[in-house]
């Protein structure tokens, strides 16, 4: 949301306020993430192993508590979430040798084609 004050020069600038803290509906619930998994048709260790994290971790996320205590799902982890979803594997956007699945045209960067590669000098050819 924007408001209006004005500056030292007599005009408005227009500046921001803080935001509200997300609704629970926006959030990453327990049930959210397992149907993210099970929308992927991951079994709880590839989830775990695409995510970097252990089996243990998504039975508490998917849970929401551990030892009695409630859990939290990290926003690292819901970009990941998010990232795997859209078919992107790797920092830079590519995917790597594992194609998620459910993912029918996964986002990636795209490589140069050899005919955008210069020739190689004369002494290198054979």
């Amino acid at each position: 949301m924007s408001s209006s004050r004005p500056s030292s020069s007599g005009s408005t600038a227009p500046t921001r306020s803080r935001e509200a803290p997300a609704a629970e509906s926006d959030t990453m619930t327990p049930e959210r993430f397992r149907a993210w998994r099970k929308r992927l048709g991951l079994k709880q260790k590839e989830a775990a192993d695409r995510l970097g994290l252990k089996k243990r971790m998504i039975q508490y996320y998917e849970k929401g508590a551990r030892d009695g205590r409630p859990v939290e799902i990290p926003l690292a982890v819901r970009l990941a979430c998010y990232a795997i979803s859209a078919g992107i594997t790797d920092f830079d956007g590519r995917a790597t040798s594992r194609t998620p699945l459910g993912v029918t045209s996964p986002a990636t960067v795209a490589e140069p084609a050899d005919d955008d590669m210069p020739d190689a000098p004369p002494a290198a050819r054979t």
